[in-house]
């Protein structure tokens, strides 16, 4: 029993053969799915999907890359979306250094209003932080997010910065590069973060694990992912895979 607690089955790259994805990772024993809005459009196929399928969840927000063209419109439709029975938490949202799209000024200012809509709304965060972790941070610690607690997405920070978010009520999701051969700070966290604070997700089509890596990733990759914390853990398979999702489901609210 599986959760991918990180998808954009919401993204183009599954417009010809969708069904085909999902059965793929039901069969390979992906009980949940979470599916990851950034934007307006990725937003609303996110709840299109969690509408069509039982298994499936929706979390909405506005990625930091394009923070820029967030105007007061289009939050008000994602605070409308928010309000929507699958949708469990808000985000992707944060800062992002890497990619010069957006001011750093914008992109905190509207990661700041992200966290208080979802302090109002009571719902957790999911959070995407590239080349900016320390400011992540301190804007999370300064906007008592432990209240509603989170999720550091496909994290790739330090296993001392790791146990800094934990301490504000978040969970450490880790990805396909746990895998890689050069994932060694990934492997580093999953070795000594304890299992009750894991989470993982395949931010597919992203970030595929080894030895697939270079391909479209998918949700039935997951299990990989399971599978190499297991062995640097030396647990079974089903313990991760048994202890995630249930880190998932309380965090998420799903009963």
């Amino acid at each position: 029993m599986l959760f991918d607690t990180h998808v954009h089955l919401n993204d183009k790259k599954y417009m010809d053969d969708l069904v085909e994805v999902i059965d793929r990772a039901k069969n390979e024993g992906v009980k949940y799915m979470l599916v990851v809005g950034y934007d307006q459009v990725s937003n609303q196929r996110a709840i299109e999907l969690a509408e069509k399928y039982e298994f499936i969840y929706a979390a909405v927000g506005w990625h930091p890359v394009d923070a820029i063209y967030l105007t007061d419109e289009l939050f008000d439709q994602l605070k409308e979306q928010l309000n929507h029975s699958k949708v469990v938490a808000v985000g992707e949202c944060g800062l992002d250094y890497h990619w010069d799209t957006s001011p750093v000024d914008i992109q905190k200012e509207v990661f700041v209003k992200q966290i208080q809509l979802a302090k109002e709304i009571n719902k957790p965060l999911i959070i995407h932080t590239r080349d900016s972790i320390q400011d992540t941070y301190d804007i999370l610690k300064e906007n008592s997010v432990d209240v509603i607690g989170g999720v550091m997405h496909c994290y790739s920070g330090s296993i001392e910065m790791a146990r800094s978010f934990i301490n504000l009520n978040f969970k450490i999701s880790l990805g396909g590069p746990v895998t890689f051969t050069n994932g060694r700070r990934a492997q580093e966290v999953a070795t000594h973060i304890p299992l009750e604070d894991l989470l993982i997700e395949t931010d597919a089509p992203y970030l595929t694990p080894h030895p697939y890596r270079g391909t479209r990733n998918e949700p039935a990759y997951v299990s990989m992912v399971a599978k190499k914390i297991a062995e640097l853990k030396n647990i079974s398979d089903e313990k991760v895979a048994k202890q995630t999702t249930f880190n998932a489901c309380q965090l998420f609210n799903i009963v």
